[in-house]
């Protein structure tokens, strides 16, 4: 069995694990910030086929597994195929544990391999720097032997591996992804603090949006929230627009490989839905972020419609409607919706005084949006007493380094 691990924003576990049963894999555990699921939870194979075993002889079940998790997941910041999982007590056991690993069929002969990150926790091995220098000289070892190779590159394409230690288990990782999978492509203006794509698509499953509700941002900045849930109401793979690490490495490269991202993204492309009810919208009082918003919902769409035209297809992918207002000028579209946003918490813009500031004036929202919910995510602790209201739901999320709140207000709530 092959499996994979996908970290998150610490939070959005539930949400991740969701996410991959809807997508047809078979969540097998969790701790802080990811996600541990097998690749092909209908293979017969079982579980002790699990580790190192596998890499040599990666199917096309699997390597099709592999790029939709990339291409299809919205919640998750990358995902790392579990190379080895042993138990690594000492730096003897770590050192032969990633050595047994055949690294040699995963990687071209110009590959650059580096150990990113290390995290270790209730382990004996507590060094950092120490786990990470073992793990590569492991792995330059067991390539410099396969590939008679006394020194490898330092050019080339580079691989990254990361190594977590959890109560003395050790969990080798290797990035199918690349650049994290929040980098959709299609956001070039990003404005002073934008959320996460990742936390944004996390924020719409916390509030159970569905495509029939009109939603909209009332601090729409560079719009990641309306076009996340354009992409998610029109079940939009929001890897469509890139590439992934996955694709250069040499388990990958082959004839397999090209017709497995083929029928993947044939398989995304054919999802989509045109034919459905969508009201999004948006707003700011800044113009430029108005105008950067539409462009970068642009791309989005457009990303999309290059998939339907090369699938020969002329279906066309409504644009979310953004207009300049400052919030308190607003009214309700509609009798009931989502105002769902990410307004400025005195982080980045601003500072906390007048964050306060502006979260006492957004109660005008509850009598402008009556029969509304509300959904908003702050790092600001006085941000329910500054409103005047207590939420139904509150869920603590770290995306980063930043600790914030998302706070859900049901139409009810006083």
């Amino acid at each position: 069995m092959v499996y994979l691990v996908a970290p998150c924003a610490i939070g959005a576990e539930k949400v991740l694990a969701n996410e991959l049963k809807q997508l047809g894999f078979a969540p097998s555990g969790s701790a802080v910030g990811r996600v541990r699921f097998s690749a092909t939870p209908t293979d017969a194979r079982g579980d002790s086929d699990a580790g190192t075993r596998v890499l040599s002889s990666l199917d096309g079940a699997d390597l099709a597994a592999l790029y939709r998790a990339n291409l299809r997941l919205r919640t998750a910041d990358r995902v790392y195929l579990e190379a080895a999982r042993f138990p690594a007590p000492d730096f003897d056991a770590l050192f032969e544990g990633v050595r047994s690993v055949p690294w040699e069929h995963l990687f071209p002969k110009t590959v650059r391999v580096l150990v990113d990150k290390v995290r270790t926790h209730s382990s004996a091995l507590s060094s950092e720097r120490a786990i990470q220098g073992v793990a590569h000289k492991a792995m330059y070892e067991r390539l410099g032997s396969a590939w008679r190779m006394t020194t490898l590159p330092e050019s080339g394409i580079v691989a990254t591996v990361r190594v977590y230690l959890e109560r003395n288990e050790a969990s080798v990782l290797l990035d199918l992804s690349g650049e994290p999978l929040h980098r959709r492509g299609y956001r070039t203006a990003g404005g002073a603090a934008p959320i996460r794509e990742t936390l944004a698509a996390v924020l719409i499953q916390l509030a159970a949006w569905r495509r029939k509700t009109p939603l909209h941002d009332a601090f729409v900045g560079s719009g990641t929230i309306p076009i996340e849930a354009t992409l998610y109401a029109h079940d939009i793979a929001p890897g469509l627009g890139r590439s992934f690490a996955l694709e250069s490495l040499s388990f990958f490269a082959g004839d397999a490989g090209r017709a497995a991202r083929e029928a993947e993204r044939r398989a995304a492309t054919e999802a989509i839905r045109t034919d459905c009810l969508v009201r999004i919208t948006g707003s700011d009082r800044d113009g430029a972020c108005v105008e950067a918003a539409r462009a970068n919902a642009e791309r989005a769409c457009a990303i999309a419609g290059r998939a339907l035209q090369e699938a020969g297809s002329d279906r066309r992918i409504p644009r979310p409607d953004f207009t300049q207002a400052s919030f308190e000028e607003l009214s309700a579209p509609y009798p009931e919706g989502l105002l769902l946003s990410n307004p400025p918490y005195g982080e980045r813009l601003g500072d906390a005084a007048s964050a306060l500031d502006l979260y006492r004036s957004m109660r005008a929202l509850w009598t402008n949006f009556p029969g509304w919910m509300m959904g908003f995510i702050t790092s600001h602790e006085g941000f329910e007493d500054a409103v005047g209201r207590r939420a139904t739901k509150r869920k603590p999320l770290k995306g980063g380094n930043l600790d914030t709140t998302f706070y859900l207000y049901a139409e009810e709530a006083h």
